[in-house]
Parts: structure tokens; C-alpha cells; sequence
């Protein structure tokens, strides 16, 4: 399967709300889909140090957090609490590189009314809350890029930095 964000696709039609959110989602699938290019068991396992979490388990948590973008961009609600479900780190980057990309169909599509009016809904057990659509940005997406870059930084004090061509300006590695 290919998997997407090898590249950022060409620019979106116009450049209403949807739009933006659109290409904040792209940006960050392409930087994640390099960050996560080629990683080994080895480096999966890697910590900077006691009191960090592993590449793996930052990638558990980005995997959380695209999954949330997802539900948003849906309308649906934010499932809280811990997963059991145990995926491979192919899985893992397929699923999470899936989800960025339904996300950012979704707000492909969307008028400046409709993403205005999606909630960030969460639920945990009995308890929900609600939030306005900006703390998916201020929230899960930039929480995302943030780790994503943890996620560079530990695989290149690991041994294995990412493909220097990559190039997060245009979206396109420098081949």
C-alpha cells in the first residue's frame, strides 16, 4: 500500500477556514510520514533518557492524538482513556497516516460555517465536556507536530537521522 504524505499534495482550490485546517493537517502527515520513515526496532525502543518516553511510545501517543483530529473533523466524540488495542509499528504508522489524511479530506470540504460550528467533543466514561474548534488546533495538532519533532530529534541522537532531503517548506523532498 502507499502510504500518503511522501509529499505534501499541490495547494488547496481557495483558501477559506477548511482549507488552512487542510494543509496544518498535510503539513504535519509529511513531517511525520519522514520522521517515521525507516525507523528499526532498535531506535523504536530508544530514550534520550529514564525520565522520556520511547520513540514508540511518543508514536502511540501522536497515533492518539491523529486519531482525535480525525473524530473531530467527523463531528464525532473524542473516546478518552487508555487503549488496549496493541498494533505493530507498521500499523501504527499506516493507521495514524490514514487517519491525518481522512482529517484533512474532511476540512477539505468544509465551509468557514461548518468547521466553525464542529465542537471538540470528549467523553470518558460517564463524563463528557465541549470545547470550540480551535483547541483541536491549539490542542491535538500542534501537540502533534511538537512530538513529531521529538520523534527527529531522539532517531537522529539514535544513529539514524531523517532522509536530508526532506524539506517541510515546499512539502517535497529535494530528491
Amino acid at each position: 500500500m502507499n502510504l500518503p504524505y511522501m509529499e505534501i499534495e499541490d495547494y488547496p482550490s481557495n483558501n477559506n477556514s477548511g482549507a488552512i485546517m487542510q494543509r496544518l493537517t498535510d503539513g504535519l502527515g509529511y513531517r511525520y510520514y519522514w520522521a517515521t520513515e525507516g525507523l528499526t526496532a532498535e531506535e523504536l525502543n530508544y530514550t534520550a533518557d529514564n525520565d522520556s518516553r520511547s520513540i514508540r511510545k511518543t508514536l502511540e501517543h501522536i497515533h492518539s492524538l491523529a486519531s482525535s483530529v480525525k473524530s473531530f473533523s467527523e463531528g464525532k466524540v473524542i473516546q478518552r482513556g487508555p487503549s488496549t488495542e496493541v498494533l505493530s509499528f507498521a500499523e501504527l504508522r499506516e493507521e495514524t497516516l490514514l487517519n491525518l489524511k481522512g482529517a484533512s479530506k474532511n476540512f477539505s470540504t468544509m465551509s468557514d460555517e461548518t468547521l466553525y460550528s464542529l465542537k471538540v467533543k470528549f467523553k470518558r466514561g460517564e463524563r463528557s465536556s465541549e470545547f470550540e474548534m480551535w483547541h483541536i488546533v491549539n490542542g491535538q495538532i500542534s501537540d502533534a507536530i511538537y512530538h513529531v519533532g521529538q520523534v527527529v530529534y531522539n532517531r537522529r541522537a539514535a544513529g539514524n537521522p531523517v532522509d536530508p532531503g526532506m524539506n517541510v517548506f515546499m512539502g517535497r523532498n529535494r530528491f
